[in-house]
């Protein structure tokens, strides 16, 4: 079937207790509608959201598990944040980095009256120029949301700079992690973040369809959907308090009991191993092309921290004619173009090019990433007399 280095979009391989939750969940025939009856089958439902509830708030170090809410993913979430806490009127400050789950509900909102500032990056290194977030802060600012990482060039943002400014000018602080929970500690008490997004099909290597917002204290919110939610069912509008107002509707239960087996296994092997593997792939894929002269890299990679992103063009080739040789000579699976993150492809000049990405996962082998290695070796020399 080939190799799969499109980590940064979904995971491919899971951990076996996933699939084997879910089957059981299905095969069980004892789980109704959580918080929808008090017979024994919807309580058995409910308890099983509420194990994965308490397991993500030791997961993330959050106060309480009322404050998390269920969603399809970290899209679903950041609609639900940004929508939810921000009025006309409103001045939101974010980054250069970010991903059009942030973007388009931040367009959105500044269609409505709210105002937006970005906070720029190093056209080279791609580093964020934390000096520069002080100087965009309003009299009208009310938070600052932005990504943890960068999945176009894996840099990481440091979140303790930027929170430590929120926390100075009583700034809500919201962060994106698509694209580190799961691979990086994220400490919301620590590091003072309000709101935490995250998507369970990534770095947590759970199915896809789920994802949760996380509360570090309940805010006043106007939720995203309305509709079934088990209780005050005669009121009109539908209720405020936590975590109801965060879940309308029926929960992806498979989807939960999935994300709940693939959290119990992260933390039994420990993140920092599953980060330090990640990288040691990554780093490897590295050092085996970056003598290729003609080749551009983009991105930190002098950095302590990163994610296991390695993008990268060759020449003035369109990213997307590498993707396809790669995926239809070698069956290498990669992702080109712009990888839904505009913003950060304007700022490093290569809209028109795109890039390619290769991102990587503790699940990959040395001897796939050296074939990796070996396939790009072999269409730069291809391609080199036209490059020179």
């Amino acid at each position: 079937m080939g190799i799969y280095f499109d980590y940064a979009a979904t995971s491919l391989k899971k951990p076996q207790a996933v699939a084997q939750e879910i089957s059981q969940l299905l095969l069980s025939e004892t789980c109704g509608n959580p918080s929808r009856g008090a017979h024994d089958f919807s309580l058995n439902g409910y308890r099983k959201l509420y194990q994965a509830k308490e397991r993500l708030k030791t997961f993330f170090n959050l106060p309480s598990s009322a404050g998390i809410g269920y969603t399809m993913n970290a899209t679903m979430a950041l609609n639900m944040a940004i929508q939810g806490l921000f009025q006309p009127g409103d001045h939101v400050i974010t980054t250069n980095y970010e991903h059009n789950s942030v973007l388009r509900p931040l367009y959105l909102k500044e269609k409505q009256g709210v105002e937006l500032s970005f906070v720029p990056c190093d056209k080279v290194t791609g580093k964020i120029h934390y000096d520069e977030i002080e100087k965009l802060i309003q009299p009208n600012t009310k938070g600052i949301v932005c990504t943890h990482a960068s999945n176009v060039i894996g840099n990481v943002i440091d979140l303790r700079k930027i929170s430590t400014i929120c926390q100075k000018h009583d700034l809500l602080f919201i962060v994106d992690a698509s694209q580190t929970a799961g691979s990086l500690p994220i400490d919301v008490q620590d590091l003072g973040i309000d709101v935490l997004c995250f998507t369970g099909h990534k770095s947590l290597y759970g199915p896809q369809g789920i994802g949760g917002i996380c509360f570090k204290e309940a805010l006043p919110f106007e939720p995203l959907l309305v509709g079934g939610s088990g209780v005050h069912s005669q009121d009109k509008i539908h209720p405020h308090d936590y975590p109801t107002v965060l879940e309308a509707g029926t929960t992806n239960l498979l989807g939960i009991v999935g994300l709940d087996a693939s959290l119990k296994e992260l933390m039994e092997q420990g993140l920092d191993k599953v980060h330090q593997k990640q990288m040691a792939m990554a780093n490897r894929f590295y050092e085996g092309i970056k003598g290729l002269e003609k080749v551009t890299f983009y991105g930190d990679y002098e950095a302590t921290c990163r994610t296991g992103i390695v993008s990268f063009n060759i020449g003035n080739l369109p990213s997307a004619e590498i993707a396809d040789y790669l995926n239809e000579t070698y069956e290498i699976a990669v992702r080109p173009g712009l990888h839904c993150a505009p913003l950060v492809h304007e700022a490093m000049g290569t809209t028109h090019q795109g890039m390619v990405r290769f991102s990587f996962s503790h699940y990959h082998t040395e001897e796939e990433v050296d074939q990796a290695i070996q396939a790009v070796q072999t269409i730069y020399e291809k391609v080199e007399e036209s490059l020179l």
